[in-house]
């Protein structure tokens, strides 16, 4: 009897799904967020909404949001490992405009007054008002 030769991986890094890029990248903490972050259209690949298998590729322009931040970078390399952030960096660079807007849009932020100032955990008698408003 003939053994089978075991399966071998294909190790071509033209191109990569979407969401494992993400991942290695460093964007997203597992695969499964980075799949929900492209179907809830926080991630554009080529100026358009993608779905999480699209195959990307060195050269691609890619735009994510992150909380309050969206970024705009250039995929540099490929990659199916998820490694360290200082080799996660070498596989995109952020494109200059994106870097000066999201510093914009921080120094907004950081110029618009805090509404809700606030000391601490609330007291007795604050959870009480706090109660008394919400069943009211």
């Amino acid at each position: 009897m003939a053994k089978s030769k075991p399966a071998e991986k294909k190790t071509d890094l033209n191109r990569l799904r979407l969401d494992k890029w993400l991942w290695a990248a460093r964007f997203y903490k597992t695969r499964s967020v980075a799949k929900h972050a492209i179907e809830g259209g926080k991630v554009y690949c080529e100026g358009s909404r993608c779905k999480p298998g699209k195959e990307v590729e060195i050269g691609m322009e890619i735009r994510l949001r992150q909380g309050l931040d969206e970024k705009t970078v250039i995929i540099q390399a490929l990659s199916e490992q998820r490694r360290g952030a200082p080799e996660a960096q070498l596989l995109y660079a952020e494109t200059e405009e994106s870097i000066e807007q999201r510093e914009k849009q921080a120094l907004e932020r950081k110029a618009q007054p805090s509404l809700w100032q606030s000391d601490g955990k609330p007291n007795k008698r604050d959870r009480r008002l706090i109660h008394r408003f919400k069943q009211s």
